[in-house]
């Protein structure tokens, strides 16, 4: 079946989120990494299906291990705030500094999380974010 992510873009800025979610599912069960990003994204707001915050991890998951930092950033606040995980500082501040070593845009991010932390902590999320790269984002936290 051919699916096409700008028709999935585009049905889910007119709020038609069950033509969004068939467009984006089909891609990102092939893998897709900004399909996938954006299941995750209406599986936390609730927009065309149940709300799941479990199963917008998964899918902010699959697209973080591929490198897509919109979904690391968002991997972040889910571990941040506990929503759909277990909350962790450690693991926030992990995928948001490696989304911002890919996208300065975010360094300002990781500074707020860092803002909570102890020093110690800082330095365990570091180290996990150093070793999840040269893991190329897979199996990291």
């Amino acid at each position: 079946m051919f699916a096409d992510f700008q028709a999935g873009v585009d049905a889910y800025d007119a709020g038609d989120y069950a033509t969004a979610y068939k467009e984006f599912k089909i891609l990102a069960e092939q893998g897709n990494a900004e399909a996938q990003h954006m299941l995750g994204m209406m599986y936390y707001e609730g927009k065309g299906v149940t709300q799941d915050y479990k199963e917008a991890v998964k899918w902010y998951h699959l697209a973080a291990e591929q490198g897509d930092d919109a979904a690391q950033r968002e991997l972040s606040f889910m571990y941040r705030y506990g929503n759909g995980v277990i909350k962790d500082r450690v693991l926030a501040h992990m995928w948001i500094n490696i989304a911002a070593s890919n996208n300065e845009d975010l360094k300002s991010l990781r500074d707020t999380v860092e803002g909570n932390m102890t020093s110690e902590q800082i330095t365990e999320a570091q180290k996990l974010a150093r070793e999840c790269i040269k893991k190329n984002y897979k199996d990291c936290g």
